[in-house]
């Protein structure tokens, strides 16, 4: 697969911002910063857009994900959501990651771990919403991330627990009172090498 648009691995080093439909906000900036700033970001790479919808045909989840959403007629009726977004979030769960799709996510993993010379390197890993239609719409804060991951296993395991995290209650709420096509949005996953920092912050502009 030569496109970038039907990889299911690309590494920060490859993705800027422009590349936000296949990887997502947080993704593409963390590739942008990497490439233009000089800035030193911890390296890592991305699942793509391509990924997360290949792994849902694959897994034969879109159309019982939409039928389990028909029954969510008012976002507000708390009960339901809750009952919509457990329902949606253990099916992904449940299913399995196609080998293919596996393997890749693995073999990225283990030579990131060749690049840091370091043998199963602790990495976070971190959900980046997308939509390919709806590229100024924001996601932040409505996905999952994992801290201090270690092993290709657990690696594709989290993979899976972020893409289930695109059907977090919030997120659905979100996505319905905006209007949004739930099935428009796909979710990237980062992961990159933890750091291990004596004080972090926040910086406003």
């Amino acid at each position: 697969m030569n496109s970038k648009s039907e990889a299911f691995i690309l590494w920060f080093d490859e993705i800027t911002k422009e590349d936000t439909p296949i990887v997502g906000g947080k993704s593409s900036s963390l590739g942008e910063m990497i490439q233009k700033t000089g800035v030193p970001v911890p390296y890592g790479f991305a699942t793509t857009a391509y990924a997360y919808r290949y792994f849902l045909n694959k897994a034969g989840l879109e159309n019982k994900i939409k039928e389990i959403l028909m029954e969510l007629k008012d976002p507000n009726d708390t009960k339901t959501l809750q009952k919509v977004g457990k329902e949606i979030r253990e099916l992904i769960i449940k299913a399995e990651m196609p080998k293919e799709l596996a393997e890749e996510i693995k073999a990225a993993y283990i030579e990131l771990g060749r690049k840091l010379g370091e043998e199963n390197p602790f990495v976070a890993i971190r959900s980046s919403a997308t939509a390919e239609d709806l590229p100024d719409a924001s996601f932040a804060g409505q996905q999952e991330t994992f801290l201090n991951i270690s092993g290709p296993e657990e690696v594709v395991k989290k993979v899976k627990e972020c893409y289930a995290s695109l059907f977090t209650d919030r997120a659905i709420f979100y996505r319905t009172q905006k209007g949004f096509n739930h099935m428009a949005v796909a979710l990237s996953a980062a992961v990159q090498l933890m750091v291990y920092s004596k004080a972090s912050g926040v910086m406003f502009t």
